[in-house]
């Protein structure tokens, strides 16, 4: 026989599908603040500048073309083969690497644009994921989360490498080399958008095989 409950009390006043109701409102309210992306701020700009231009991702990409380069006596000759050469090409990259990336933040503050890379994640298939990353390579979010065309990077990209040949050395300083490094650039930020959507997977999975042997 079921209880009766006496009329005024918390449990006659609230039914079954009233209780559910509320713990459903309740855990909906919870999830949309906590999970809310927020507008990144001036510091998170800031943070993003120096990580893009000498973190450790970004240093294994310039010390990598820097090498290159210098194995190949590329542009400029002047530079040479030597240390010596491959130090003066690495300081021009990272130099052109902090342009581009405080004009990019810097000029998408102005209307909300976001620099920074979100991943897809595991869940999504892994064409998905590498067609995401391609897709934000000329895409950003704005201050809604929306994607947006990324208009400060397609200023800050050809417009650094332009602006560098002010002081770049002769035969590094034409308009063909400033074109071919635009496209350098873009090319370098779809890698760093594919290093940043699969290095958290491929990290994880090692760590954890790491520590199963260690186990056994």
């Amino acid at each position: 026989m079921a209880q009766k409950l006496l009329p005024g009390t918390l449990a006659s006043s609230l039914g079954p599908d009233t209780e559910a109701a509320s713990s459903s409102e309740s855990t909906v309210v919870g999830t949309s603040s906590s999970d809310a992306r927020q507008p990144i701020t001036g510091k998170e700009r800031a943070e993003w500048v120096v990580k893009s231009t000498v973190g450790p991702e970004a240093l294994v990409g310039e010390l990598v073309g820097a090498g290159w380069d210098t194995l190949l006596d590329g542009p400029p000759k002047q530079y040479g083969t030597h240390w010596q050469g491959f130090g003066d090409r690495l300081g021009m990259s990272v130099a052109g690497n902090a342009v581009s990336n405080t004009m990019e933040a810097g000029i998408g503050a102005a209307w909300g644009e976001d620099p920074r890379y979100f991943r897809e994640g595991p869940a999504s298939p892994f064409g998905h994921r590498l067609g995401h990353a391609a897709k934000m390579t000329f895409m950003a979010e704005n201050r809604d989360g929306n994607e947006m065309l990324a208009y400060a990077r397609f200023i800050a990209i050809p417009g650094s490498n332009f602006l560098s040949n002010a002081w770049r050395a002769p035969g590094d300083d034409s308009v063909d080399r400033a074109t071919i490094r635009t496209g350098i650039g873009f090319a370098g930020r779809f890698g760093s958008n594919v290093f940043d959507e699969f290095w958290p997977d491929f990290k994880q999975r090692l760590f954890h095989r790491r520590a199963e042997q260690g186990h056994n």
